[in-house]
């Protein structure tokens, strides 16, 4: 009989529960975390032994989706899932984030956590879940982990904030904020919002801090009750014979090289040179003593990172001679290509960013297959960072998790400021590429993608900037960096991005090494992000004060209109048929939604201003006692056919040609004729009676019908009442969710 341990948690007003010790019972540590009817199987499983050759921590943490946890068959060709959706791989670098600080530093042995669904409820998300999952199977196996930590999100919801909402209550939240934390500190922060003050964020970040105190206590728990001893590992510390030597040896050359405060590229040949002359110099000590070369090279990074921490400490001078908020030299342009609908290019010392827009019809928006609330999304932005954007030569493949979270982060900064579908109903894609990179391009991205979208004409709320904060501590003393570069998000302890406009604040991003920061580091990080930000929108703004009033010429000028939803078959017709003539004949895309909106839209407007004025007359419906203009389509002995509305005809007796005697139908009209004509009447099965002698005469409707009693050959409606099968008889859409 498998033993089962279960313990319960309170995360805001939800129950978590954690059970163990009936599933997956191999692998080092197997959690159950389940909350409402979401489930998760976390593990967590060590290697025995360091695969040889590494020299670093090889810890890997993967979110599984499975469709069967929300009751669909994957869509896709083998009915299985594929690689990770974007979400799914944003999860995973959610979870990952807070767990990698705490593992032990000298630790080379391959560490992995897998987070399966199970089963996705309606109302409880799963990243949080995810994070608690990780932590406790972590904490309950033998890997060794200075754990516990869990996580929280915070709402802000009709002015108060909120702990652990659900999916239904966050779709009014103007604050999505999640933290991850230990018992002491906050380690993780990750939040989008809608131009929240700092002081609110803060204290958002605080609450949270306090809410999952409740998660990591039964963790403590749980490893207290059904741990496994913690395994010994080979300990990869350095000697500290070797660490002494190397900075004897290069610390004043460290020195000298920042003092001069070269730019990154000059930077990196004199530390590659310095690196390998020490590593030459010590070659024969080193054979004596047993040191390997990737030991002098690990212990030049340690003589190079203390140089540059002491000074940041010491003298308040960072690498390249700036002080701590000080931000580098900033440039922005606008409108750099002509065919993409806006461009504009952000600059900030070396790091150069291009973002491009395109705008689309509203079907062209991302439907998403994968297990979070949304089903679709209409702000698109990827971020690209090739390798030539960091003087390095390497494969290109597909997005890495890197470049998936920096453009998730872009994005996030900017949905708050776009304008509403109702009012600007288009898709939009941004694409941000890395042109060169000497730290913080996720945040010359969001300033790249404003400068492009206002350049694109897209009527955005407000400017929206972006800055990364740095800190450097020695449990002491601190302080914290504005505008971090690439050595200082390497050898300091923290990397806070911070997005937002004038207002308040859009987007936050926090990873830090060290094992947390208190309350005072994050408000000063946050009022120090916000003197740099309103400098940023000042560059911004003086490239382009506004959005421009016009659309680029080369983008779609969309026109909308409505119609009757029960008429929707008629205009798209059988397979489409109607929709995609529209199309061909105007040049347009036609989208169509549920509701009976019609989105129409062309290059230049000329073709989306016929095309409506086709679809509006096709949807019209005949008006008894209305005079229309219309086009002879077909004559008989007896009278014509005239087409008043695109699809819709009636027909003219010969009695009501014209206003005098007519010995044959052709003697008045012949195909093809353009005739005014009043409809006088529309017969039981929906067949239109017309009189031409009516307009010719100046007839009212009550006279028209006095003089054109109906006859037993009137006409009607061809073939059920329009033509080329465009029948108003209520016809569904096909298979297609909107064309």
């Amino acid at each position: 009989m498998l033993e089962e341990r279960t313990f319960t948690t309170k995360l805001g007003d939800h129950t978590i529960t954690l059970s163990t010790g009936k599933i997956a019972r191999l692998a080092g540590g197997a959690v159950i975390a389940q909350s409402g009817d979401t489930v998760l199987l976390a593990t967590a499983t060590m290697a025995r032994t360091p695969r040889e050759g590494i020299d670093f921590f090889p810890l890997s943490v993967d979110f599984e989706e499975r469709l069967y946890a929300v009751g669909r068959i994957p869509g896709s060709f083998f009915r299985r899932e594929g690689k990770p959706s974007e979400q799914g791989t944003l999860t995973s670098r959610l979870i990952d984030r807070p767990l990698r600080p705490l593992f032990p530093k000298d630790m080379h042995n391959d560490v992995q956590v897998i987070v399966t669904s199970l089963s996705q409820g309606e109302e409880n998300y799963a990243d949080i879940l995810g994070i608690i999952a990780a932590s406790a199977a972590l904490m309950i196996s033998d890997i060794p982990f200075d754990g516990p930590v869990a996580g929280v999100r915070i709402g802000y919801i009709d002015g108060v904030l909120v702990v652990n909402p659900t999916i239904s209550q966050m779709k009014n939240s103007k604050l999505d904020l999640r933290v991850a934390g230990s018992a002491d500190a906050i380690i993780m922060v990750e939040a989008g919002a809608n131009e929240i003050e700092e002081s609110l964020m803060v204290e958002a970040m605080q609450l949270a801090h306090q809410a999952m105190q409740d998660a990591i206590a039964v963790q403590n728990e749980m490893r207290a009750a059904v741990g496994k001893p913690k395994s010994d590992y080979p300990s990869f510390t350095l000697p500290e014979a070797l660490k002494t030597r190397v900075a004897g040896l290069v610390t004043a050359d460290i020195q000298n090289l920042l003092a001069t405060s070269p730019l990154k590229g000059e930077r990196i040949e004199v530390v590659d040179a310095l690196r390998d002359g020490v590593k030459t110099q010590l070659a024969e000590e080193a054979e004596a003593e047993g040191w390997t070369t990737a030991q002098i090279g690990e212990a030049f990074e340690d003589a190079l990172k203390a140089v540059v921490r002491r000074r940041i400490l010491d003298e308040n001078i960072r690498p390249d001679g700036r002080d701590q908020r000080t931000i580098r030299p900033l440039d922005a342009e606008v409108h750099l290509v002509p065919r993409p609908h806006g461009s504009g290019m952000f600059t900030r010392g070396e790091t150069q960013v291009l973002s491009l827009v395109t705008l689309g019809m509203p079907n062209e928006e991302q439907e998403i297959d994968d297990l979070f609330p949304e089903d679709t999304k209409r702000y698109i932005h990827h971020y690209n960072f090739p390798p030539y954007s960091t003087g390095e030569v390497y494969p290109l493949r597909v997005p890495r998790r890197r470049e998936i979270g920096h453009g998730a982060l872009a994005e996030r900064a900017l949905v708050p400021v776009l304008p509403p579908r109702d009012k600007f109903p288009y898709t939009i894609r941004v694409v941000s590429e890395v042109m060169a990179s000497n730290g913080s391009t996720s945040m010359a991205s969001t300033c790249g993608s404003t400068l492009a979208l206002m350049d694109a004409g897209v009527p955005i709320k407000s400017p929206v900037g972006g800055i990364a904060m740095g800190l450097v501590s020695d449990g002491e003393r601190y302080r914290v960096l504005t505008d971090i570069q690439g050595m200082e998000d390497h050898l300091g302890d923290m990397d806070f991005k911070v997005t937002g406009t004038r207002q308040g604040i859009t987007a936050l991003q926090m990873d830090i090494k060290i094992k947390g920061v208190t309350r005072e580091i994050l408000t000063e990080a946050l009022a120090q992000a916000k003197q740099a930000r309103e400098q940023i929108i000042d560059v911004i703004e003086t490239a382009i004060p506004a959005p421009r009033a016009e659309l680029s010429s080369y983008a779609p000028k969309m026109l909308t209109t409505n119609i009757d939803p029960e008429k929707i078959g008629a205009l798209i017709g059988p397979g489409g048929k109607n929709i995609r003539a529209i199309q061909a004949e105007y040049g347009v895309k036609v989208d169509v939604e549920e509701d009976g909106t019609v989105y129409i839209g062309s290059p230049g407007g000329e073709g989306a201003q016929k095309a409506l004025k086709y679809i509006d007359a096709m949807m019209a419906t005949p008006e008894v006692g209305r005079i229309y203009s219309g086009k002879v389509v077909r004559v008989a002995d007896f009278g014509a056919f005239v087409e008043i509305l695109p699809g819709t005809d009636g027909m003219v007796h010969i009695s009501q040609l014209s206003d005098t005697r007519v010995n044959q139908v052709t003697d008045a009209v012949n195909v093809g004729d353009e005739v005014m004509v009043m409809l006088t009447d529309v017969g039981p099965e929906g067949k239109l009676r017309l009189s031409r002698r009516a307009v010719l005469e100046g007839w009212t409707l009550e006279e028209a019908r006095a003089q054109d009693a109906p006859r037993s050959s009137a006409g009607g409606r061809r073939e059920g009442g329009s033509r080329e099968g465009g029948r108003r008889d209520g016809g569904r859409r096909d298979n297609d969710r909107r064309r």
